[in-house]
């Protein structure tokens, strides 16, 4: 077989063809550089992994309503509950990472992706843009309750074990982990109830059909008119608006209890879009419009910005650790 000859390659070839081949890299990150440079040029959609109505979607609607004032885009706030935040945190990490879902993601999800029902690590799955707003849980009764004070609910419990029930917003959650670390502390055994959310919890305590609410403040306006009794708040310090109730620690219980809200996105967010994420919620949590509205709801603010709040994350990752095993969570969540 014949050889054919090679034909020597011109320096103009090789600039024109490097020339191309290098159009083909810079054209790609051209583009992308000018998304992330108009972003946000359409309404950006926020998952909320709670009922609409509940004291997180009342705080995640105020704080997007000024943050999409400082994007000059709608913020759309989408519930997606259940499973104790933990669907709406799911479809959260699975949503394309370019700026356009974003949500409220529960600190629960260090809890939850290490008993196997939030299929995503929290320490690697989202990318975090602020600590907005802690909440102000407690333990209501009905006004008529035979239980004036916590010290009475605690005898009762005690002398008739598993017989008092509380409604909470979903196994595992917050308001059910705390009730459970209270119950320990306390050495009772107290009947679960689970709901999809506080607001129905809420409906069948004010209707008598648990004995206990335990939540954040949907109970507030309900106590100031007389309907509920507030037996306990959870957090460090008492709540300035219902300063005579006593705290657990007040008590004698060493359980605080204050669940920050946090917002997230997808991880693989680009940097660019991620910062003006932050300073959009960084602007929202510190306005007056917000304030206003976490003052009405009890909600103390705590705001991180977003590479605190991904250092929070690992600590209370941890902390959840020991937390499962010495509750023993995962043979409640088999129990259901």
């Amino acid at each position: 077989m014949k050889l054919q000859p090679h034909t020597p390659i011109s320096r103009r070839q090789l600039l024109v063809g490097g020339s191309a081949t290098a159009a083909g890299i810079l054209v790609p990150s051209l583009a992308l550089a000018s998304e992330s440079a108009n972003y946000p040029e359409r309404p950006i959609s926020f998952i909320c992994p709670w009922p609409a109505g509940g004291t997180a979607d009342q705080s995640m609607r105020a704080i997007c309503l000024v943050a999409a004032g400082v994007l000059k885009q709608p913020i759309a706030v989408e519930n997606k509950a259940g499973a104790a935040g933990m669907i709406g945190a799911k479809a959260i990490a699975s949503a394309r990472p370019d700026g356009y879902t974003i949500g409220q993601i529960p600190i629960s999800v260090t809890r939850f992706s290490q008993l196997g029902t939030l299929q995503a690590d929290p320490r690697t799955d989202f990318t975090y843009l602020a600590r907005t707003s802690g909440q102000t849980f407690g333990i209501a009764v009905q006004a008529n309750s035979k239980f004036a004070t916590l010290k009475d609910m605690v005898a009762f419990a005690k002398a008739n074990p598993g017989i008092v029930t509380y409604g909470h917003a979903g196994i595992g959650g917050a308001t059910h982990v705390g009730m459970e670390e209270f119950a320990l502390a306390a050495g009772i055994s107290l009947n679960a109830i689970a709901y999809k959310g506080g607001a129905q919890a809420l409906s069948d305590t004010l209707g008598g059909q648990v004995d206990l609410l335990a939540d954040s403040s949907s109970w507030a306006p309900h106590v100031e008119a007389g309907k509920l009794r507030l037996l306990a708040t959870w957090g460090e310090q008492r709540t300035p608006r219902f300063k005579d109730t006593p705290t657990l620690k007040d008590l004698g219980y060493k359980v605080v209890v204050d669940a920050p809200n946090g917002i997230g996105a997808p991880k693989g967010l680009d940097p660019a879009i991620e910062k003006k994420l932050r300073d959009a919620f960084r602007f929202a949590v510190n306005s007056t419009e917000f304030k206003t509205v976490a003052e009405k709801i009890d909600a103390p603010l705590m705001y991180l910005d977003g590479p605190d709040y991904k250092k929070y994350v690992q600590v209370m990752y941890d902390r959840e650790t020991q937390l499962i095993e010495r509750l023993k969570l995962k043979e409640l969540l088999k129990k259901g």
